[in-house]
């Protein structure tokens, strides 16, 4: 049979590699890798390809950067002719971005079957693109791979057949867990001075945490007046450290650094007091590390990084910040439990449920 695996955003290729390698064991299974270029900057994807012992793509289609609704177009109006030219049995996205979204919706109108990887996870806050995102798709997915067991109760209760519902894991977990030994200490490790365990890692990208500078600036220096002078690592963008820097957002302790590759990034966060962010799957990767996690959001998709993770909700009120803090510096946080089938496997029981569909 043939695939069609669709990356586009840096934690896509976190989830494709280890899909990529179960396939690869499979001698019945043909794919063809694409990468619809939504994430360009080589620390956010080009690196990914040789740290994740992952082939170049087949296909990129170069769609770069844009507002939303020129992102999809350009995705689907490139994509459509990727599929014109290559047919596939299988259109299989990951995660929860634009390309996810574009891709699924391409594929279905051009009568291809749909898998999602990572489908049904909910947040309930619809100022969020993916939360439109992963609607969207999941709403003309063929076929359902989920990360838990909340995930397939939400697709259950929206009307998705059981028969089309697989409760297989966490493909993000499977990479991090094969590239704990290959893991690299960042170049400016020692320039910085940073010692194991007395050191933040931060990343912030929300709009809600980022959109305005007042709104930026005054988390910021939330995040500093608690950090007890510790180094804060920030891997940023250079637009947003440029604007950070002109607007006098400069502290001693807090380090503006370029954005990381996958593992010096993990490195960092394996060997960090706490991090501090507003993303998703950052959370996933600090629970199983066992590193508390600060998270800068009201909601969350993924409540199992709460429940039996080391994740911690506290949006952008200060009480709530104070109050984590707190709990750090009192060595009061909660350790990690394993979460159910987050064991390094699912990219394994994926390819073995696509095999057995499809007869191969």
């Amino acid at each position: 049979m043939k695939i069609t695996l669709v990356a586009g955003a840096r934690p896509n290729f976190m989830k494709i590699a280890p899909i990529i390698h179960a396939i690869e064991k499979n001698n019945a299974i043909h794919y063809r890798l694409v990468h619809t270029g939504q994430h360009y900057d080589t620390n956010l994807s080009g690196t990914f390809f040789k740290e994740l012992n992952i082939p170049q793509p087949h296909s990129n289609l170069n769609v770069k950067s844009g507002s939303q609704a020129q992102q999809t177009a350009a995705i689907m109006i490139g994509f459509e002719k990727e599929l014109n030219q290559n047919p596939t049995d299988l259109v299989l996205v990951v995660g929860d971005v634009t390309s996810t979204m574009a891709c699924a919706i391409v594929a279905k109108k051009a009568h291809c079957k749909v898998a999602h990887v990572e489908a049904g996870i909910r947040s309930g806050d619809l100022h969020m693109p993916e939360e439109i995102n992963r609607m969207v798709t999941d709403s003309i997915t063929d076929y359902f791979f989920t990360t838990s067991e909340t995930a397939t109760t939400h697709l259950l209760k929206s009307g998705v057949p059981k028969n089309q519902l697989f409760f297989v894991g966490n493909v993000m977990i499977d990479t991090l867990y094969k590239n704990l030994p290959n893991l690299k200490k960042p170049e400016f490790w020692d320039q910085l001075q940073l010692k194991q365990k007395e050191y933040f890692v931060l990343t912030l990208h929300r709009p809600s945490n980022v959109d305005t500078l007042q709104s930026f600036s005054s988390l910021l220096k939330k995040i500093v007046s608690k950090s007890k002078g510790l180094p804060i690592i920030f891997p940023v963008h250079p637009r947003t450290q440029k604007l950070l820097s002109t607007a006098n957002l400069t502290f001693e302790n807090l380090h503006f650094v370029s954005p990381q590759g996958y593992l010096s990034f993990i490195y960092l966060i394996k060997h960090s007091k706490a991090v501090l962010t507003d993303s998703g799957g950052i959370t996933e990767e600090a629970s199983v590390l066992n590193i508390p996690c600060i998270t800068f959001r009201d909601s969350t998709e993924r409540p199992e990084t709460c429940s039996l993770g080391t994740n911690k909700l506290v949006g952008k009120n200060f009480n709530d910040i104070d109050l984590a803090f707190d709990k750090l510096y009192e060595n009061r946080w909660a350790e990690y439990q394993n979460i159910p089938k987050w064991d390094g496997k699912a990219a394994e029981r994926i390819v073995e449920i696509i095999a057995n569909l499809y007869g191969c």
